[in-house]
């Protein structure tokens, strides 16, 4: 198949139009809602095995898990995350170490029940009805919460210890102040390509879609990384000068934020999803031997063979 960013032959006026078309067909904002309450879900189980295992590969400790929240608190508004900070910490404190082991497996099965429900979502988007069994489902979306938890941890890793490990490499090997100052300078858009990497890892894993050939950088996880970062950072300005939630809500205002803000995510995730496939259909349509058509699986032999 041609590069995904060639559109499929598409300009991207028109590409806008054929994903503004199938995200009305296919509900984006409705299933968004859906995907906010199984994420609500699925957050505090997530946070658990993050720290749980940030406590395990670096030592406990109280620092490793601030950090972390710290950066979660730059993207989420700012009541939504008192309360799941409150929270986490109202969490940690009724924990044993004596029930580490299984708490930790008991986290990880119950957060990938939101990569479950993102499942779901991309098959509509790609137009698919899921075929595989039970288990195959659940083992999926259990190993792409651990390899999002990884690239979490390792982005969490390269914040907090690359600048260290850039000040050793330039005293050690006399490297020159350009080095550490490109290293320190290097490592945001690292993070971001771990971003668009989890993403990459949803797209390509999650529907029941076979035959796909891997891409690092696809249009559609490039766009729902920027816009979850532009929503999430936008709906944080509007909400330091006009949260009205609050007094319309009361003490579930900062409920009703974290469940926009979920909300906001799934729809980011979605809409980067309707991308890629639109794009795909649009090479299909143009006679591109491996790209499937909207509803396919797989590429279907009467297409290659038109091709």
């Amino acid at each position: 198949m041609n590069s995904m960013w060639k559109r499929g032959g598409l300009r991207w006026i028109d590409l806008g139009k054929r994903v503004w078309a199938e995200i009305n067909e296919d509900d984006v904002w409705g299933r968004a809602a859906q995907l906010a309450y199984y994420f609500l879900l699925a957050l505090f189980p997530l946070l658990i095995f993050l720290t749980a295992t940030v406590g395990l590969v670096l030592g406990s400790g109280e620092g490793l898990r601030q950090s972390l929240f710290n950066y979660l608190s730059q993207v989420m508004p700012g009541s939504a995350f008192e309360l799941v900070n409150t929270t986490m910490t109202e969490i940690a404190g009724a924990s044993t170490a004596g029930k580490l082991s299984f708490g930790l497996l008991a986290a990880l099965w119950a957060a990938s029940n939101g990569m479950g429900a993102i499942t779901q979502a991309l098959n509509v988007a790609y137009d698919v009805e899921e075929s595989r069994p039970w288990w195959k489902q659940r083992l999926v979306a259990v190993l792409l919460t651990i390899a999002l938890s990884v690239l979490v941890i390792s982005a969490l890793l390269l914040i907090l210890w690359g600048g260290r490990v850039a000040d050793f490499l330039e005293a050690h090997y006399q490297l020159g102040g350009f080095f550490s100052i490109a290293w320190k300078t290097l490592q945001w858009p690292i993070v971001f390509a771990f971003m668009v990497t989890s993403f990459a890892l949803i797209y390509y894993f999650a529907p029941d879609v076979k035959d796909q050939s891997w891409k690092w950088l696809t249009p559609g996880a490039a766009l729902g990384v920027v816009l979850w970062l532009l929503v999430s950072f936008g709906f944080k300005l509007y909400l330091h000068y006009f949260n009205s939630y609050n007094a319309t809500y009361g003490s579930l205002g900062a409920v009703i934020i974290l469940m926009l803000w979920l909300y906001f995510t799934g729809a980011s995730i979605l809409i980067g999803s309707e991308v890629n496939s639109e794009i795909e259909n649009a090479a299909a349509e143009a006679g591109s031997p491996d790209a499937k058509q909207r509803g396919e699986k797989t590429p279907s032999d009467d297409h290659q063979q038109a091709a």
